[in-house]
């Protein structure tokens, strides 16, 4: 019995916790480059851009004769990828390598 009301205690004592709004969002979190965060509505300037998963313009891959500045990653095919973020860089093919800064 005391384990049992042991356990109701705790519950009532979490679980406002779990109803409480976030005081933050994935968006709200500063990556490693330090851009700022963008509305899930967001478009780029530029057709070199895209949206990524957390809703920042990052530089479409390109091709290049030299590690372009920001790159992150060359890929297989030879292009240089500006991914902020380790999970689908180089989705068309792979990472040949990782640039580090």
């Amino acid at each position: 019995m005391k384990r049992i009301s042991a356990l109701l205690l705790l519950l009532i004592l979490y679980i406002p916790s779990l109803l409480q709004p976030q005081t933050t969002t994935p968006n709200q979190k500063q990556d490693s480059f330090h851009a700022a965060p963008l509305g899930p509505t967001t478009t780029c300037d530029s057709k070199d851009y895209y949206v990524n998963r957390a809703g920042r313009c990052v530089h479409r891959p390109v091709q290049s004769h030299h590690v372009p500045e920001g790159a992150t990653s060359q890929c297989r095919d030879g292009t240089y990828s500006f991914s902020q973020s380790r999970r689908g860089t180089c989705s068309h093919g792979g990472v040949s390598k990782w640039i580090i800064h």
